[in-house]
């Protein structure tokens, strides 16, 4: 079965950002790539933090995290090299769609007191890079489970040459960006 913001690429996205950058060929047309998810627990000690961590973002994706060690010591840090530090998950195809799904129409509008995604997190190239404060916000997660709260980076890799582009793609998926006021 076919994600449904892939569906609403194909039908909707696709023929109106056509028009509106004057693409000669559809397939000329900027489309997500992959999307990647990065959470860090840092230097602490506790390997059940680092386990507890990775199941909440295997649950929240999908997908089992690839564990990251540190590949260098730094004695100001209390980091040995080799030590686990983070984990990171790549999504591409149909699990890219339905995470971005989720995170859309789901998890943001649980995050309290939202108003919106930054426009300012662009890279220059058409990517688009999400920081998030807690994973509870995502229906996978038991709040009364949670050992920790942590944060996640989620980064939106398009083909998108430029900034414009890409915020518009994802203005059209459906991403709510910041509503400036007349103050700002």
């Amino acid at each position: 079965m076919t994600p449904t913001i892939k569906t609403k690429y194909r039908e909707k996205v696709v023929p109106e950002l056509q028009k509106k950058f004057n693409y000669a060929n559809p397939m000329l047309v900027p489309k997500l790539s992959k999307i990647a998810i990065n959470v860090c627990v840092g230097t602490q000690h506790d390997r059940d933090a680092l386990t507890s961590v990775l199941e909440d973002l295997a649950k929240i994706t999908g997908q089992r995290p690839m564990m990251i060690k540190a590949y260098r010591s730094v004695s100001n840090f209390k980091l040995r090299e080799g030590m686990a530090l983070s984990g990171k998950v790549t999504l591409r195809g149909a699990r890219m769609y339905e995470f971005l799904d989720r995170l859309l129409n789901v998890a943001l509008p649980r995050v309290r007191d939202f108003r919106g995604t930054p426009e300012k997190s662009f890279d220059g190239r058409g990517n688009y890079s999400l920081g998030l404060k807690e994973q509870t916000i995502f229906p996978e997660i038991d709040p009364d489970k949670v050992r920790k709260i942590h944060g996640m980076d989620v980064t939106i890799v398009t083909t998108a040459q430029t900034n414009p582009e890409a915020h518009e793609l994802l203005r059209l998926l459906g991403m709510p960006f910041e509503q400036k006021t007349k103050g700002e």
